[in-house]
């Protein structure tokens, strides 16, 4: 049986991961709950919860030293971009040097690990507005968090070339799916978006705010596609060392976003259009054929992704 550590892996990504690698694989999960539920986790005797931070030396030196992994999947971060700009510090600690004391542990203790795949981010691109983005585009990261990401996706794949640790990067662009949390600062818009459809269904009064004119677009990818996409870069001996774009290539604007949801519950959602925010990306996009040479292929339209999203949550 596989050993595999899942770090951040009771948040929404993460804990997607450990319930589908559980069934058949020993999974431990690390999370400090600052983000993730818990609940999230479908227990079964595969699976290990352990409640503690990527930043504690001695637990993750205890972890390390005293299990033999085949994977390790490092999702654990401060998500959230304006978190980051209010707590560069904090966000430094768990983006980046986590990673750093991660990669030194792995290189003293885990000598057979088959890979190690770490979470970045779209957002390393920047506001550099050439479409879409390919993996050697112009990284121009614009805030602390992107800073980190970029950096410590450089760190993990040096590793490869450097020490020989298998290791392997993706860039999620907009993750959606069920258990993401709509109260949490680090939402996607989908997850806002659903929690709106909700109370409206309720009888409630719901309105969603847009900050522009609702023509920015975005690459939105449905959650089993991201898993599907996490255990090929994996398993795969091309993707070692390399970093990967995790989207479906196909963009998508925020108001043919509502349509789509509008249609498929039968609901029309009151939007209020406020100025556009400084800061904010007008389009972003994956070119994901570095993706597909591994043989990954997008199971799931928006349309499609959509339906089995408000499905979970009983709207439909």
């Amino acid at each position: 049986m596989r050993s595999i550590l899942i770090t951040g892996g009771a948040g929404f990504i993460g804990s997607t991961l450990a319930n589908h690698l559980s069934k058949k694989s020993s999974v431990i999960v690390l999370d400090d709950l600052s983000m993730g539920k818990e609940e999230n986790l479908v227990k079964n005797s595969n699976l290990t919860f352990v409640n503690g931070s990527v930043t504690d030396k001695e637990l993750m030196n205890e972890i390390l030293s005293k299990n033999t992994f085949d994977y390790i999947f490092h999702l654990a971060a401060i998500a959230s971009v304006a978190d980051s700009v209010e707590r560069p510090v904090e966000t430094h600690q768990i983006n980046f040097e986590s990673v750093l004391m991660l990669l030194e542990l792995i290189k003293k203790y885990q000598k057979d690990l088959k890979r190690l795949v770490f979470s970045s981010s779209a957002a390393v691109y920047g506001d550099e507005p050439t479409l879409p983005k390919k993996e050697e585009s112009v990284i121009r990261p614009l805030t602390p968090y992107a800073v980190d990401k970029f950096a410590a996706e450089q760190y993990v794949l040096d590793y490869n070339h450097l020490y020989g640790i298998r290791t392997s990067a993706v860039r999620f662009f907009n993750v959606y799916g069920p258990n993401q949390n709509p109260e949490s600062p680090y939402s996607g818009v989908i997850s806002i978006l659903v929690d709106r459809y909700k109370k409206l269904q309720a009888g409630a009064e719901a309105e969603f705010t847009l900050f522009g004119d609702g023509s920015q677009s975005r690459d939105f990818v449905f959650i089993e596609d991201v898993i599907q996409a996490l255990l090929l870069v994996a398993s795969k001996e091309d993707s070692l060392g390399r970093q990967f774009n995790v989207g479906t290539g196909e963009a998508l604007d925020l108001n043919e976003l509502i349509g789509v949801i509008d249609e498929a519950l039968d609901i029309k959602l009151p939007v209020k259009y406020e100025a556009e925010r400084d800061g904010d990306i007008k389009d972003s996009v994956a070119d994901i054929s570095r993706l597909k040479s591994l043989g990954f292929k997008p199971n799931f339209s928006v349309q499609a992704g959509m339906r089995k999203y408000l499905e979970s949550e009983n709207l439909i």
